[in-house]
């Protein structure tokens, strides 16, 4: 797993297995992001196998041989979705296909796990709404900075064991790093990446739904800007949000391509979660100047102050939990309306944002 890289972020856990080898069957189409990896190990660990490829990119292929040796390359898309031994498709396309991808994954009657962000625009995020309702077929989504982090897993534990008690707000920092050089032609277009808060920013909208229990949202404040790549002028390195949950919970985040190349890692993801009866702060990645080690927790509430290292202890249940949720048709791993509200909250503060010019002054009024 690469630290200095999060495009290419795939975190390896204790393998748990929820059924035996070929009790559960997926394929993978569509490599252009690396979380595909991340995606791919987290559904192994949990005991599916894995079956076949396809990617147009034959450079992609090979590199996704080279993780996965034992998987069928296929030669079209077709040949996965006309696979009877395939219960699910995972895919990390180019973020503005990845919905069409999923329209015909559920049309061939199978569930779909794909990459956050899972849409670029609201109408694309209707039609799945329409196409999971016709088909009753799952559109399952990646957000892994909450699903493969462990100590943020194990912060949803706490929360739900009320040892903060009723969650008020939550705060997320997404830093990352740019790796320029490294990137894709796709990433620093507009119409295919998304945008800032539509890309990386869905992970912080989908954490504050899950943090907090909101049922729904309001983005209240939303802007976005390119502060430092003016050779890249569709990029935007910068972007934050207000948001208010149903239940009264209040969200801040901010997300960027700014992270210093003296930082260890790819980033230093946080998170603070403030409730009525105490604080949890999550150091994902990284614990700055101290312990290059992530999955650090810090709570403090009436019993006092702790440290908690969670890493290698916690695991990830989510991919079990989805596994059996597409073999016995259950919500226990992510609930289809909490994936799709993720989403629209974050396409809506995508759609809504002030854009900030380079060198140009702002109008306040």
């Amino acid at each position: 797993m690469s630290k200095n890289d999060g495009m290419n972020y795939a975190p390896e856990g204790k393998p748990a297995p929820v059924v035996k080898k070929n009790e559960f069957v997926f394929s993978v189409i569509g490599l252009n992001h690396g979380h595909i990896y991340g995606m791919c190990n987290g559904l192994l660990e949990a005991g599916a196998t894995l079956k076949s490829v396809y990617d147009p990119d034959a450079s992609l292929v090979e590199g996704f041989k080279e993780r996965f040796p034992n998987v069928e390359v296929v030669q079209s898309e077709d040949a996965i979705l006309q696979d009877k031994d395939v219960q699910l498709v995972a895919g990390a396309k180019i973020t503005s296909e990845r919905a069409a991808l999923g329209m015909r994954v559920m049309e061939h009657g199978k569930d779909y796990f794909t990459d956050k962000a899972p849409f670029t625009t609201l109408e694309q995020l209707q039609q799945a709404r329409e196409m999971v309702k016709k088909t009753g077929k799952k559109y399952a989504v990646y957000y892994s900075e909450r699903l493969h982090v462990e100590s943020a897993i194990h912060a949803g534990h706490l929360i739900d064991d009320g040892a903060i008690g009723r969650v008020i707000q939550v705060i997320g920092t997404g830093p990352h790093r740019l790796n320029a050089g490294g990137r894709p032609d796709w990433f620093f277009q507009h119409e295919k990446y998304g945008g800032i808060l539509c890309d990386i920013g869905s992970h912080q909208v989908e954490q504050f739904l899950h943090f907090s229990g909101a049922k729904g949202g309001k983005v209240l404040h939303s802007k976005v800007g390119n502060y430092a790549n003016p050779e890249y002028p569709e990029l935007e390195d910068f972007g934050d949000a207000t948001l208010l949950g149903d239940n009264g919970a209040t969200n801040y985040f901010r997300v960027d391509w700014f992270t210093p190349d003296g930082l260890s890692t790819w980033g230093d993801g946080r998170t603070i979660i403030l409730g009525e009866k105490g604080t949890i702060e999550l150091r994902k990645y990284v614990d700055i100047a101290r312990q290059k080690s992530g999955n650090h927790l810090y709570l403090v509430n009436q019993e006092g102050e702790f440290h908690l290292e969670v890493g290698g202890q916690v695991g990830f249940p989510y991919f079990g939990a989805l596994i059996l949720d597409v073999l016995n048709r259950t919500e226990n791993a992510m609930t289809q309306e909490h994936a799709f509200l993720a989403a629209e909250l974050c396409l809506q503060a995508q759609s809504q944002a002030i854009h900030i010019q380079r060198d140009q002054p702002v109008k306040l009024g």
